[in-house]
């Protein structure tokens, strides 16, 4: 069996260490393995939508005898030190490519040096707009999602709605642009009377979620940026023994698509994680092959509902 080498990232690891575990799978390198092209891949912390991604990735990397990939996996989605961590490992390893979630634009200057090294970077779910060392993205187009949400929830809102919007990690572009899209073709078919940072996190979408019913007595809906804070809302929303509130997120995560099924909750921007995971390891290994690749690789978007929330189980 081919081997496989995963990297767990402490999340105080320190900028000049690496504190890093390797599986039991790994092994040392063998002879006739320096044709292998080797890639790193890393997501940003563990929920079921990087957890898809890394599985594809995985699956794809097993049955390509070509590649060696070494997977690696941060504490959450503010998590920049463990994922400079992880590339910093990347490279004193050799690797070829580097295939990675990244957290913020913070990172731009370790992976310019991995870029310097010789290293393909491929940025995979969300882009460092400003930076141009990467040589491709691999992403849902998190504007059109947006829209895709918006338009949904102008056409299901009744008249005279009120809507709260829990925000990902402000400044990530990929999250913002949810936003955004969501907003542009809301219109003016609600009024927004919240809007709330979580950091895509569960605890903090609970709290936020707490705060805002407690606020806007006949709230009509919640929109979230990412599938975390949206389910820690709806413990808010079930708690507050509250029903019939419209409640839309995005990832259409496992979690979301069983609280779709549930009746708890309304509506999800569905991504493919296993697509950006499968092409996203790809695109690092055409890239250090010496293949031309796109600059941009769209993965798609859907809307979930309860009318097609099975097709997504």
């Amino acid at each position: 069996m081919k081997k496989m080498r995963y990297l767990r990232v402490a999340a105080a690891v320190a900028a000049a260490a690496v504190a890093l575990s390797l599986t039991a799978c790994n092994t040392p390198a063998t002879e006739g393995e320096d044709d292998v092209i080797l890639i790193g891949f890393a997501t940003k912390f563990p929920v079921d939508f990087f957890d898809i991604m890394a599985d594809a990735a995985k699956a794809w990397d097993e049955a390509e005898p070509g590649a060696e990939v070494i997977f690696a996996q941060g504490e959450s989605g503010t998590d920049d030190e463990g994922m400079i961590a992880a590339i910093q490992s990347f490279v004193t390893q050799g690797v070829d490519a580097i295939a990675i979630t990244p957290t913020s634009p913070a990172l731009a200057d370790e992976l310019q040096k991995a870029v310097d090294a010789g290293i393909e970077v491929i940025l995979i779910d969300n882009d460092i707009p400003d930076w141009d060392g990467k040589t491709a993205v691999v992403t849902t187009d998190n504007y059109v999602g947006g829209q895709l949400a918006g338009t949904w929830l102008s056409e299901n809102l009744p008249e005279g709605a009120t809507i709260a919007i829990l925000q990902g990690v402000l400044g990530n572009p990929s999250l913002d642009a949810r936003v955004d899209g969501m907003l542009d073709t809301l219109g003016d078919a609600a009024e927004v009377v919240a809007t709330v940072p979580t950091d895509c996190d569960q605890t903090k979408g609970l709290d936020a979620g707490q705060d805002i019913i407690t606020a806007n007595p006949g709230l009509t809906a919640i929109y979230a940026a990412c599938g975390p804070p949206l389910l820690g809302a709806l413990e808010a929303v079930k708690s507050a023994g509250l029903s019939g509130l419209i409640t839309v997120g995005f990832d259409a995560s496992p979690d979301e698509v069983a609280a779709i099924l549930a009746g708890d909750q309304t509506a999800s921007v569905a991504q493919f994680p296993a697509k950006m995971g499968e092409l996203g390891v790809k695109a690092a290994f055409d890239a250090a092959s010496g293949v031309d690749i796109p600059d941009l690789i769209d993965t798609g978007t859907e809307m979930v509902t309860i009318e097609n929330a099975a097709d997504f189980q």
